[in-house]
């Protein structure tokens, strides 16, 4: 049994009263929500939480997400789609049925193996939006190693930071990728990042699509993916290369996020409780059917890639899609064109995207048959009434749903659950407390919870849910105190993200409370920009702050003092050192993080005891009230300030 007894939510609000039993009776709801996946040995508990604020779930039982994804779809499945991957910036096309995965699975995992992974080895994948990322992944789960994916528009540093800490044994990427016509030459990153990495790994594994001819393989380390495959093929078999059974609580993958650490956090996610939740979620809240295809727009690279590019689709037995390419690559209209051809019945993009979308014609809209789209789910940062209202006007038929979750998460917290019954939609609010989260705001200062219309932090009772990250890994310190332990004397989870719920209880996002910067859905912290733009040896200082973006949400601005200013002092030679800045900041975190606009300031504003007042620079570039600034040392930088807007230092 899935769902609670229908005697028990009759007269009720089925959605409301579902979440209610999931909290009322966490272990039977959950129990039940377990059927959803396959287990090679039943658990023995369903929650231990002896050790808070850690968390245990499913304990004693042995899965492996692999088999759910793959192997126990191909006796019903196996000439059914899998895969269809999508390629607006080669042109290729290409669509993997279950056994064909099947097939490149045992490929991959054939090679692995040749390689010397065993159980729990790290591997880091730096690779597009091509089915060998998706094969490279469930071959890692098949045999018990841990991946970690690397979004393939990181610069070569930060690329080397993810291998070392997670100290990887093998890195597998591509030549090249290209993103809007541009070149991404990634065996050549990958060949950087290594030689900047202390820690060395033993393999590259190189997926070969003959787009750089100038890649050079090194001897003893490097391989070729299509030779090398070819030369294990006499193991890969089922029976050589069977699914590793791993224990509910092994770690599956690490997926690194940014925030106010200068490095990023490693963000741990297990085995069973994942797939439990993940494959739950696709039932309850996208409402997804076993075949059905899920169009989830979202590079692997990021956390919804993981769990809904690739993951939950596959267990549940969908098709997925896997498209490589912008909203835009080939005119306005190649999504619904994908939506047509696939059939999909649902699909996941980001409000990011769909702001983009706003600018072309409305015919773009209505070139392709759109028959089969059900609903279309938003997130990644907070969706705008304004463009939240177009949308649903442009696609008439198709509910938006939006959603909020973060990496930490793995699924969705806020959301209205079609799964389930009907949505009430909200323009501006990712809706209500989805099941299994115990949500509250409270206070940032003191912890306790705000009377409804009042701002605060969005906090998790605790313990997580399922699919939650356990622990921030090798640093279960951090995860004790930097994300359970905010508010000194209570036990709840912070969001580090404003909120406030309404009268009828919706919830609203209004941004975050920490140093991040959400650059079309992609978290960036100010600290690893800061960092990067010091790099520059002109340099002295430097501010980040995110400032509101039509399109994107948010953009990177960098306020920057000199350490000889007065050496400096043309606008030829300023706007010089801006670029030069710039540089320095793509070449270390990647183009995500490249700054919109660089000011060159005297002084940047400072409280008595030297903090930099962050909130009056955001709210200059937005041009808002300042607010108190009593606390600042010198107000007279502020004019500083203008001036540096005022001439307009942005870079290209």
């Amino acid at each position: 049994m899935v769902n609670p007894p229908s005697s028990a939510i009759a007269d009720l609000d089925v959605c409301q009263e579902f979440c209610r039993y999931s909290l009322e009776k966490p272990d039977d709801f959950w129990a039940e929500q377990a059927r959803f996946i396959d287990w090679e040995t039943p658990f023995q508990h369903v929650c231990d939480y002896s050790q808070p604020p850690f968390a245990k779930w499913f304990t004693g039982g042995r899965t492996n997400i692999c088999h759910n994804a793959v192997d126990r779809h191909l006796a019903t499945r196996g000439d059914q789609p899998a895969i269809y991957y999508i390629s607006s910036e080669t042109g290729e096309q290409r669509t993997l049925t279950y056994r064909d995965l099947h097939h490149e699975v045992l490929r991959m995992a054939s090679c692995l193996r040749a390689l010397g992974l065993n159980i729990g080895d790290r591997v880091v994948l730096y690779l597009p939006m091509i089915p060998e990322a998706a094969v490279a992944m469930l071959a890692c789960l098949r045999l018990g190693i841990i991946h970690s994916t690397v979004f393939a528009g990181f610069a070569a540093p930060n690329l080397a930071t993810r291998i070392d800490s997670c100290d990887a044994k093998l890195v597998i990427t591509c030549d090249a990728a290209t993103r809007g016509s541009k070149h991404i030459p990634l065996k050549h990153l990958v060949d950087e990042a290594l030689d900047l990495a202390e820690r060395k790994v033993s393999a590259v594994l190189m997926i070969n699509r003959g787009l750089d001819t100038s890649v050079n393989l090194k001897p003893g380390r490097d391989y070729d993916y299509s030779v090398f495959a070819d030369e294990c093929a006499h193991n890969a078999t089922p029976e050589k290369l069977p699914c590793v059974w791993l224990e509910a609580n092994d770690t599956s993958y690490v997926l690194y996020t940014s925030g106010t650490t200068a490095r990023p956090k490693g963000i741990q996610r297990d085995t069973g409780g994942y797939a439990v939740a993940i494959a739950a979620s696709m039932h309850h809240i996208f409402g997804g059917r076993p075949g059905e295809t899920f169009f989830s727009t979202a590079d692997v690279g990021w956390v919804v890639g993981h769990s809904y590019t690739v993951y939950a689709p596959l267990i549940c037995g969908m098709s997925t899609v896997m498209y490589e390419g912008t909203p835009l690559c080939e005119d306005g209209a190649v999504w619904w064109r994908i939506v047509e051809q696939t059939g999909a019945t649902v699909m996941f993009a980001s409000p990011t995207a769909i702001r983009v979308l706003k600018k072309q014609a409305a015919q773009s809209f209505t070139r392709h048959n759109l028959g089969t789209l059900r609903h279309l789910f938003l997130a990644g940062e907070p969706l705008d009434e304004t463009t939240s209202i177009w949308i649903r006007e442009t696609l008439k038929h198709v509910e938006i749903v939006d959603n909020y979750w973060q990496t930490e998460t793995g699924w969705p917290l806020l959301s209205m659950m079609p799964g389930i019954g009907p949505i009430r939609v909200k323009p501006g609010s990712p809706g209500f407390p989805v099941y299994g989260y115990k949500l509250e705001i409270v206070d940032a200062d003191t912890g306790l919870p705000v009377p409804r219309g009042e701002k605060g932090v969005l906090t998790l009772g605790l313990p997580l849910p399922p699919g939650c990250m356990p622990t921030v890994w090798q640093n279960d310190a951090m995860f004790e105190r930097h994300y359970c332990g905010q508010f000194p004397g209570t036990m709840r989870y912070s969001t580090f993200d404003y909120a406030v719920q309404d009268d009828e209880g919706y919830y609203f996002i209004l941004g975050r409370t920490d140093d991040v910067i959400n650059v079309a859905g992609h978290r960036l912290g100010t600290r690893e920009i800061e960092e990067a733009a010091s790099s520059h040896p002109a340099v002295a200082e430097v501010a980040a702050v995110g400032v509101h973006d039509e399109i994107k949400g948010q953009a990177v601005i960098c306020f920057v003092t000199l350490k000889r200013p007065d050496e400096v002092t043309s606008n030829v030679a300023l706007n010089a050192i801006s670029k030069e800045i710039e540089t320095a900041v793509v070449n270390t975190l990647g183009a995500l993080a490249r700054p919109a606009f660089i000011g060159i300031v005297r002084n940047l504003p400072k409280t008595r005891s030297g903090k930099v007042v962050r909130r009056a620079l955001l709210a200059i570039a937005e041009k808002r009230e300042l607010g108190d600034i009593s606390t600042m040392e010198d107000p007279a930088v502020l004019d500083d300030i203008r001036r540096a807007l005022s001439l307009k230092h942005i870079a290209s």
